[in-house]
């Protein structure tokens, strides 16, 4: 794939850049969608200077998120040729707003978008005292789909994804290849896509082979991040690769992961063509990068670590998230572990 064709993976660096700033306008004869923008505009300012339950700023992550939900009730209304602000949606107008989402994203599109939903009728009926339709009994609720047993990626996908990144060949110079070979090391260790790509160069220890990242919720590792031990491979192709980012235009960012041609931090969408173009080269159709998550614990209870240990390497408080992980190859696991008994008799 042609350097050309693909995507910038460049966003703010920050929530001060002058995007997040710039104050709203509303033109002098506003017709009714721009007035519902401009209130959608108010709304994510409100969010850069609140704080979530647990006490903590909302990523720019959750605000696009919650924004993007706000401007699909938008959208909608104006189909619908709805001609009113916000202040005037109620529970059967969100209904039918719910329903038509439905029919294009399914359960779990809809459960999500009214979750990030939540927080904008909380605001709205805080600012301009209307009626939240959520504590309405008669709003319809939708679900999440039911979730199934996560994946576990094969060996023999992984040794490809390695191998067509360098394999970690000591005479391999180029940058691209050396991150992108990196990435693959440690997305193996279990690290969740928004740990890695929130790497700093302080949070890795390569004389010791530890990372450290940065808890994302109050229901994971709380304090300064939880450690992760490094394999031995993984120690060198972090090395190798931070070499060769020495001489890339911003390498005095405070950020592991950077973008090719002297751009900036690598972000999540960057992060997913990136597997999927590697994939493809490989000769596979590609992944997910919480697929790496799934076979790391798997890999980790197949070496006969016990549950409680891969709970705190992973950052899990709750068992059920072992179990659900665990489930892929369970019956792998067990078995492996009878045959290795021999003849009881």
């Amino acid at each position: 794939m042609s350097a050309a064709a693909r995507k910038s993976p460049l966003r703010a660096a920050s929530t001060t850049t002058a995007s997040t700033t710039t104050l709203r306008a509303i033109p002098a004869d506003p017709d009714a969608s721009d007035v519902r923008q401009a209130t959608a505009q108010d709304y994510a300012t409100h969010l850069r200077a609140s704080n979530n339950k647990h006490g903590r700023p909302y990523t720019e992550k959750t605000v696009t998120a919650y924004t993007k939900a706000v401007r699909a009730v938008d959208q909608w209304m104006s189909r619908e040729g709805m001609e009113e602000d916000f202040t005037s949606l109620n529970t059967p107008t969100l209904n039918l707003f719910f329903r038509a989402y439905y029919e294009g994203h399914n359960q779990g599109g809809t459960n999500t978008v009214q979750r990030n939903l939540r927080p904008f009728f909380t605001w709205m009926e805080e600012e301009y005292d209307t009626a939240n339709p959520y504590r309405d009994k008669k709003l319809q609720r939708y679900a999440p789909p039911k979730a199934g047993k996560p994946q576990t990626l094969s060996t023999e996908f992984i040794s490809d994804l390695l191998r067509v990144t360098g394999n970690g060949h000591p005479r391999v110079r180029e940058f691209e290849k050396l991150r992108d070979h990196a990435i693959m090391r440690v997305l193996t260790e279990g690290l969740r896509a928004e740990e890695l790509l929130t790497l700093r160069l302080d949070s890795l220890d390569l004389s010791q082979g530890l990372a450290q990242v940065v808890p994302l919720k109050d229901a994971r590792s709380t304090g300064e991040g939880r450690v992760i031990p490094l394999q031995p491979r993984t120690v060198i192709a972090l090395t190798r690769y931070l070499r060769a980012r020495e001489s890339h235009k911003l390498s005095d960012s405070e950020w592991v992961w950077l973008g090719t041609r002297n751009r900036s931090r690598l972000t999540y969408s960057g992060l997913y063509r990136l597997l999927n173009r590697r994939a493809q080269e490989a000769g596979y159709e590609g992944c997910h990068p919480h697929q790496f998550r799934h076979t790391a614990t798997d890999d980790m209870l197949s070496a006969g670590m016990s549950g409680e240990d891969v709970m705190t390497i992973q950052g899990w408080k709750d068992p059920t998230m072992l179990r659900r992980y665990a489930a892929d190859m369970a019956v792998s696991r067990a078995v492996k572990a009878a045959r290795k008994m021999g003849d009881r008799y």
